[in-house]
């Protein structure tokens, strides 16, 4: 729900967790706040919302490896790593919205790179973020701002 509305969304393909562990495909329950948002401005125009907004970069990605110092954060990824590239072919990531799940402390292994983002077709499970339709998510982005709250119960 968005206030009086409500969207349908993809969620992770290991259901809610309350427990969230890094590789379960879990949406970790609970209330977040939103941090920025990060799009794709090769491919649309800046969008209108009251996020913190951020050009994804080629170099741009997400650490995801609990036994680095960097792990849920942002990292530049140099050529022929693994590491969770944000400027992804697939189009999912053309506008991600960065959750407060484990930042404040960060955890090692308690889960990252738990974005809101572009759904797959048929909405498909997620690896454990929440995504909704592109069109949807657009029109939703201009009623954010950095006090606005998801609820995953």
């Amino acid at each position: 729900m968005a206030g009086p509305l409500a969207l349908p969304v993809a969620l992770g393909r290991g259901g809610i967790k309350a427990n969230k562990r890094e590789g379960d495909g879990g949406t970790p329950r609970g209330n977040f706040r939103l941090r920025r948002l990060w799009w794709r401005g090769d491919r649309h125009p800046v969008p209108l919302t009251g996020l913190p907004v951020y050009r994804i970069k080629p170099d741009d990605g997400w650490c995801e490896d609990p036994a680095d110092r960097h792990y849920n954060r942002p990292v530049k990824v140099p050529p022929g790593s693994n590491a969770d590239r944000l400027a992804r072919a697939d189009r999912l990531y053309d506008f991600i919205i960065e959750l407060d799940h484990n930042t404040r402390p960060r955890i090692a292994g308690r889960g990252s790179a738990v974005f809101i983002h572009v759904a797959r077709p048929h909405f498909a499970p997620t690896a454990g973020c929440v995504a909704l339709r592109i069109d949807t998510l657009r029109r939703l982005l201009a009623r954010l701002g950095p006090r606005t709250k998801i609820i995953v119960e």
